[in-house]
């Protein structure tokens, strides 16, 4: 059995695969749980959802063959090492050290966007090239390459949320001016919306929706910054497809339409830009997939090292 761990700021999520290679996205059981920040919270957590998610089968720890994790933060390559993963209150962990106590299978780790990169593409079929893009809190992408996943010379390929697309745009929490995930990202839209709502980017949807200005202005700040992350990954890799998740994703054809405007105007004075079509190669990850926790189950069954995204 292969397990596969989405660990984020506030759940966890954690999906089994079944022993049947030919069919790499075939989930067998999931289950999902409140994380628990700080280094031994998260290991704590981790430990709970394996336990969780065994007795729901009906079996024990000593079924599960391989766990691969997606965490936010920066892995070292062919570690599982996890460094800065502030949201989760994490400075530096080793995961696979800490959880060798309890679980005898082996354990690799990647950062959660790239994991889910690894499910979109499996449940898309595997074939061909694409781009994940993931609209959250912050902003950050995982690229597949025919069937390779790009890790970069320092893991930071795919870091689109700290493109700088404006240089007289918004502080970003980066330290650069104009970020993309200054325009896009969640935590930004909502520290600048700055309505205390359980879901402010909806709320600010809502009221843009309306006709308030601000949030019209807002919106319209955020379909330029996501156009121009889409439009990145295109012209850099030429993928062949960018499928968005995240919690933004949620909003569905309200988020994409803005941003398939913005390309359409851009194209307007750029026949080149009109000529790649970028607005129709896009797609939303279908609401409530386990991509990020299914692409660590890969990711842990397999050899993701090198960025090669090898099966059997």
């Amino acid at each position: 059995m292969r397990v596969g761990l989405d660990v984020g700021g506030t759940k966890i999520e954690a999906v089994a695969l079944g022993d049947d290679r030919a069919d790499n996205a075939s989930v067998i059981g999931r289950e999902r749980l409140a994380t628990t920040p700080g280094e031994a919270g998260v290991v704590a957590s981790i430990t709970q959802a394996l336990s969780q998610l065994t007795a729901q089968l009906g079996t024990g720890l000593e079924a599960i063959t391989s766990v691969g994790i997606g965490i936010p933060g920066m892995i070292e390559p062919g570690t599982t090492i996890v460094r800065h993963s502030v949201n989760l209150g994490v400075d530096e962990l080793d995961l696979g050290a800490a959880l060798r106590p309890v679980l005898p299978a082996r354990v690799r780790a990647d950062n959660d966007v790239k994991a889910a990169a690894v499910g979109a593409y499996a449940l898309r079929g595997g074939t061909g090239s694409m781009a994940y893009l993931n609209l959250g809190t912050g902003v950050a992408a995982g690229i597949i390459l025919d069937g390779e996943l790009l890790g970069g010379a320092r893991g930071g390929a795919g870091e689109v949320g700290h493109l700088s697309v404006d240089p007289q745009g918004p502080l970003c929490r980066c330290g650069q001016v104009g970020c993309v995930e200054a325009y896009v990202g969640g935590a930004a839209l909502a520290e600048r919306w700055g309505v205390p709502d359980a879901y402010p980017v909806r709320h600010l949807f809502d009221a843009a929706d309306a006709g308030d200005p601000r949030a019209i202005a807002l919106r319209d700040g955020a379909a330029f910054g996501a156009a121009a992350a889409v439009r990145s990954l295109m012209l850099s890799v030429d993928v062949e497809t960018v499928v968005i998740g995240g919690g933004l994703s949620a909003l569905g054809e309200r988020l994409l339409d803005p941003i398939r405007e913005r390309l359409r105007v851009e194209g307007e004075t750029s026949p080149f830009l009109r000529s790649l079509e970028l607005g129709a190669r896009m797609e939303l990850l279908p609401v409530g997939s386990p991509a990020a926790a299914l692409g660590a189950a890969l990711i842990g069954a397999h050899d993701m090292r090198e960025g090669a995204l090898t099966h059997g």
